[in-house]
């Protein structure tokens, strides 16, 4: 596939800031007793959210300001083979405002954490196969 440079440089972009949400996520799970366990399963979900909006990008699909991964994902054309259960979505999905706010949710602990970082991990790694290579480098 050869797409308009700009494009891939836009996809670029998305897949950089999913990165470092990603790292984030990881590194913030180093920190033992005092790890903000909310926030490593906001960046996780933002790690997803921005991995579905640099595919979608790709394919010039316009997206509305949403964080709702099951909806972006629904845009994804039936021809691209994503292979990502619906219920990983929507088990990210909560993590978008719930695990920044208080009184919206429980405070997560390190095992849901973990899992959080696991599923976008898994996201990540499904949608980067779907993307040219251009896209991928730095």
């Amino acid at each position: 596939m050869s797409a308009n440079p700009e494009i891939v440089e836009l996809v670029r972009q998305w897949i950089e800031k999913a990165e470092h949400d990603l790292k984030t996520a990881q590194h913030t799970l180093t920190l033992g007793d005092d790890c903000p366990f909310d926030m490593v399963c906001f960046h996780a979900q933002q790690c997803a959210e921005k991995y579905l909006k640099a595919l979608l990008t790709l394919h010039q699909i316009d997206f509305a300001r949403t964080h709702d991964l099951t909806e972006l994902a629904a845009m994804v054309p039936p021809e691209i083979k994503l292979t990502v259960e619906s219920a990983t979505f929507q088990e990210l999905n909560p993590y978008a405002v719930e695990a920044r706010y208080p009184g919206l949710a429980e405070m997560p602990g390190r095992a849901e954490a973990e899992v959080a970082v696991a599923l976008a991990s898994q996201v990540r790694q499904r949608v980067r196969e779907q993307l040219p290579a251009e896209a991928l480098k730095r």
